[in-house]
């Protein structure tokens, strides 16, 4: 037997290692004999690196750049060597430009910028790489992207010609764009795919600012100005670019940055679990698995969306591998999720029990469902084999 073990983190508790630890040691005990490969899934936001290098060799490359409030810092990527020899690299934007990078009280959308983010893309270019992919989750900016464009060469002046610092609040005072000093390696085929699973569009009630702007430190004052200011910057895009990024969904994403890559580097915008997959080569992963098991820290019907459990099950609902998502919660809606190659979900959360409580007992629960997995899987062939299989370990998981 050959079982894949594949989740996402269960956020703020588990990283996917760590769920991929736990799984496989009920695994192993209940199935000594059967194969166990773990894969990490990440779709885009802080870890997504990591969580390739877990299942695909390449090199990280760490460069200082300037984190979201030009502060000098450390910030890494990935560099991977494709078929055919040509090399290709992965951005991460929360290392450069998220918003666990700052503390609650320095959060401020309308002085952040997501320069970082582009000094990173810009060594990558500098390395001769010329297919780029940027996670762009986590974000601590809402500058539409100006930042990182700027630190690729673009310039964004005022009336006056002078050079707009790129941070949120100077969106209003761009003036036009000058594209003359951007790198030279733009000029050559450059390839940028942007993991994206947020469609919002770049302005609006549903666009970067209204929804995403609150939890990056603004204000109601500072987001009818950060609208205003997203709005006269999708103008001056349209007007010297001929880009119309408005209403493009997914440009809202990482406070517009999705919308900036569209209109300055002709970038595509991809589901970001499909590329992960893709990344980490997961259809050759799993070609010979008999089980995969997947799982997040809540599904719900939007988790047939797009997201994690969503893009592995379609995937091995096309090889008609199995697949059980072990989750820390699940919503009555999470059922359409059946439809989408996932053929049961077991919730962590086995009794009523106080936040704090599931918190700090993250793993003994996840321990706990993953052995009822198990033995439900041993109950399950014991009807087609007629053998008798060992029941449970002693639980010894709480305390």
């Amino acid at each position: 037997m050959h079982i894949v073990i594949a989740p996402d983190s269960f956020k703020g508790t588990l990283s996917s290692s760590q769920i991929i630890e736990i799984i496989s040691d009920e695994g192993r005990f209940h199935f000594p004999e059967a194969k166990i490969t773990g894969i990490p899934i990440a779709d885009g936001g802080e870890g997504t690196l990591q969580a390739i290098l877990a299942s695909r060799s390449g090199i990280v490359r760490e460069i200082t750049v300037c984190n979201p409030l030009f502060e000098k810092t450390k910030a890494s990527y990935g560099i991977f060597e494709d078929n055919g020899g040509e090399s290709s690299a992965f951005i991460e934007m929360a290392s450069a430009s998220g918003l666990t990078l700052l503390s609650p009280d320095k959060r401020n959308a309308l002085k952040t910028s997501s320069y970082g983010t582009g000094e990173l893309i810009a060594d990558a270019l500098k390395q001769g790489v010329r297919n780029i992919t940027a996670a762009i989750g986590g974000s601590a900016t809402n500058d539409g992207g100006m930042g990182a464009m700027a630190a690729l060469g673009f310039r964004f002046l005022d009336n006056h010609d002078r050079d707009v610092v790129p941070v949120g609040e100077n969106l209003i005072r761009v003036a036009r764009i000058d594209t003359a000093g951007a790198l030279p390696e733009l000029k050559e085929k450059i390839s940028f795919t942007v993991m994206c699973d947020v469609r919002n569009p770049f302005t609006g009630p549903d666009g970067a600012t209204y929804t995403y702007g609150p939890q990056k430190g603004a204000s109601e004052d500072a987001l009818a100005l950060l609208e205003e200011g997203m709005q006269h910057f999708a103008d001056v895009i349209r007007r010297d670019l001929g880009k119309d990024i408005r209403d493009v969904p997914g440009a809202g994403a990482a406070g517009g940055l999705g919308g900036a890559f569209c209109a300055f580097l002709d970038g595509k915008l991809n589901s970001g679990i499909q590329t992960m997959l893709d990344l980490v080569r997961f259809d050759s992963l799993i070609e010979n698995a008999d089980l995969i098991i997947t799982g997040e820290g809540r599904v719900d019907g939007q988790s047939a969306q797009g997201k994690v459990l969503w893009g592995i099950g379609t995937c091995a609902k096309e090889k008609e591998i199995p697949v059980i998502a072990i989750v820390g919660g699940m919503l009555p809606d999470a059922r359409t999720l059946y439809n989408c190659g996932i053929t049961a979900i077991v919730p962590a959360l086995n009794y009523a029990m106080p936040l704090s409580e599931v918190l700090n007992h993250a793993d003994t629960l996840l321990h706990d469902a993953a052995e009822r997995t198990f033995l439900l899987l041993k109950t399950g062939m014991s009807f087609a084999s007629g053998k008798h299989y060992t029941a449970a370990k002693p639980n010894d998981f709480f305390v």
